[in-house]
């Protein structure tokens, strides 16, 4: 059993009405529901009877961060499915249901897509994380949202490797985020501008937005973007087309080749190319002649929708009892929500492809760009990268953690893998 891990939660805004919840899954406590409370004693929030939902804590629960400047340590036991949470000017809201896991609470956690949610105008952020029996691993997180409330990483090891450092947004990251959002629609005439969320009148933060949605959750807000990813496959089938009569190849394992990225850009007989970066190495694929699928490494993949591939958990991207297949799934959402599974045919591909040809994913583009060190998951495949590539999803991990330092607000944030 490791060691509890020591976590500091540092209150870098402006404010000292800032509130942190840890939650997540005991590990050894049935992986029942647990909140951290400020003395660092686990609390397993109890099953409300049968039939009464939405029940309150009876317990509380929140950790205040005090002042400005000030830092909360804490010991935390292993948790799966972790969570940091803060909240400005007001506590969170968390509500139990009956029946959850290890014969606790099922916890309805605060959601920004349900405009009923307590929750719903306050200004909060999140980090995750997981520490088990091997490692710590923690991001910080935008595949739902860009909040207001900038995180920040940082992880010391026991072993004195080199400091890990995500930088997160600066203290004005969701101006610009939104900025960039309202720019980019004002370009091509797709809804990115809906997709930010303002405030309410008088809040914590003043006036402004108080998120920016992913264009996953953008039918909440009224922006829709079907139609908007199609071109894009209808390119990529053209560009992996087979030409009639010639020999498809499948499922070869092979080293990868570089290519020029306008190679087979007229349409047809481009081969994609997939390191799995697992036991099935690098696979080809094609799209038959007379087939409307793009088969790779013997796995057939159907066209996927805009919703498919900004999800990346349906269609084509469900995942199942093949290994292959959930391997080349995240590669293959990756080139796709980059817009350049069409230009280049390696894939994982290096970020200078990334965000290049349109269509691509500018919610995530733009995240990338305001994020001080270019780091943090804006869809779910975003830690996808190159063998040797720079890290993309603004995550930390060590299997001997020694100091887990989290902040919020972004005030002295920096750039580098050190210590302030």
């Amino acid at each position: 059993m490791p060691d509890p891990l020591t976590v500091q939660l540092v209150n870098q805004t402006t404010s000292p009405n800032i509130f942190a919840f840890i939650t997540g899954l005991a590990i050894h406590h049935h992986m029942a529901r647990v909140f951290i409370l400020p003395d660092s004693t686990p609390h397993y929030p109890a099953s409300p009877p049968p039939g009464k939902i939405l029940q309150p804590l009876t317990t509380p629960c929140a950790i205040p961060l005090g002042a400005p400047g000030n830092t909360v340590t804490l010991t935390i036991p292993p948790i799966a499915g972790g969570r940091i949470w803060f909240s400005a000017a007001t506590p969170l809201t968390f509500l139990r249901n009956p029946g959850g896991p290890g014969g606790g609470a099922a916890l309805v956690e605060p959601s920004v897509l349900n405009p009923t949610d307590p929750n719903a105008a306050v200004d909060f952020a999140f980090c995750e994380f997981t520490r088990d029996a091997h490692q710590l691993f923690a991001n910080v997180s935008y595949v739902d949202f860009v909040p207001r409330l900038p995180v920040a990483l940082t992880l010391l090891t026991e072993g004195g490797a080199a400091v890990q450092h995500v930088s997160g947004l600066a203290g004005d990251g969701l101006r610009r985020v939104c900025e960039g959002l309202r720019a980019q629609g004002a370009r091509d005439g797709w809804p990115w501008g809906r997709l930010v969320v303002e405030g309410p009148p008088g809040g914590e933060g003043g006036p402004g937005p108080l998120r920016a949605l992913s264009p996953t959750h953008g039918a909440a807000v009224g922006a829709r973007f079907e139609g908007f990813f199609e071109p894009l496959v209808e390119a990529a089938w053209r560009r992996y087309a087979e030409r009639p009569g010639e020999t498809p190849r499948r499922g070869l394992r092979m080293p990868m080749v570089s290519r020029g990225p306008d190679a087979a850009a007229g349409g047809g007989h481009g081969v994609l190319r997939i390191n799995t970066q697992a036991a099935p190495g690098v696979l080809e694929g094609r799209v038959a002649a007379g087939s409307d699928e793009l088969v790779i490494g013997g796995e057939a993949f159907a066209r996927p929708t805009t919703a498919d591939i900004l999800g990346c958990n349906s269609g084509p991207f469900t995942t199942g009892p093949s290994p292959k297949r959930n391997a080349i799934i995240p590669r293959l959402a990756a080139a796709f929500q980059r817009g350049c599974i069409a230009d280049v045919d390696e894939h994982p591909s290096a970020p200078e492809t990334f965000y290049r040809s349109e269509p691509s994913n500018h919610y995530s583009q733009i995240v990338h760009e305001c994020s001080l060190d270019g780091k943090g998951y804006a869809f779910a495949y975003d830690d996808v990268q190159p063998d040797g590539g720079a890290d993309q999803s603004g995550k930390v991990n060590a299997g001997d953690p020694k100091v887990f330092i989290v902040a919020v607000g972004g005030g002295g944030a920096y750039v580098g893998d050190r210590m302030p």
